[in-house]
């Protein structure tokens, strides 16, 4: 992918919408375009800081967000707290997952999808469970077996959103990068 400025104008667009989709009030659990953002940027972006900074800036701009409506009592959801920086941990990784997609194939595509999302339920999960985290009941889950498995059980519901979300921005991603890509190609042949 050539970077040029119309290219930087685009990744910045699809930041902003991403962050901004991230606050939007009520969606359901989970159904967030973070991490097919990530998986996007790592098989698309051949400047691999960039490909990177596409999901961190954008993480980072919806959790200003987060924190402004917060302190100003407009949501119950922080922006900043702490233990903040795994998830832009786990969204790094993911976009490693990315450099292995081939975006000219579907099954590549959806096979990243599902690796990503499976990756990224199963460590924060384990990251949510082993750091105290608490139950739906506000209780800390117990460090046993059962205890995790509760918690990932109690995370099912975001596991959905995420797959759903993930599968249906990734089309949106990749398929608009398809046609473009196939657009411009076809510009440049005539």
């Amino acid at each position: 992918m050539k970077q040029n400025k119309p290219t930087y104008l685009v990744f910045a667009l699809l930041i902003l919408a991403s962050a901004l989709y991230r606050v939007w009030d009520n969606r359901p659990l989970g159904f967030a375009p973070q991490i097919a953002m990530a998986l996007f940027a790592g098989a698309v972006i051949r400047d691999r800081k960039f490909s990177f900074l596409v999901p961190l800036i954008s993480m980072l701009i919806s959790d200003a967000i987060y924190e402004v409506l917060f302190r100003n009592g407009l949501s119950d959801i922080k922006g900043f707290y702490s233990g903040q920086w795994l998830n832009y941990a786990l969204f790094t990784s993911i976009t490693f997952i990315g450099f292995a997609i081939n975006n000219k194939k579907i099954a590549s595509i959806f096979v990243g999808s599902l690796a990503g999302v499976a990756f990224f339920f199963i460590a924060s999960n384990f990251a949510v469970w082993i750091g105290g985290g608490w139950d739906i009941n506000n209780l800390p889950y117990p460090k046993t077996f059962s205890g995790l498995m509760t918690c990932y059980a109690e995370a099912v519901p975001f596991l959905k959103g995420s797959l759903y979300a993930t599968l249906a921005f990734g089309a949106v991603f990749f398929g608009g990068y398809a046609f473009f890509t196939r657009k411009s190609l076809v510009k440049a042949k005539a």
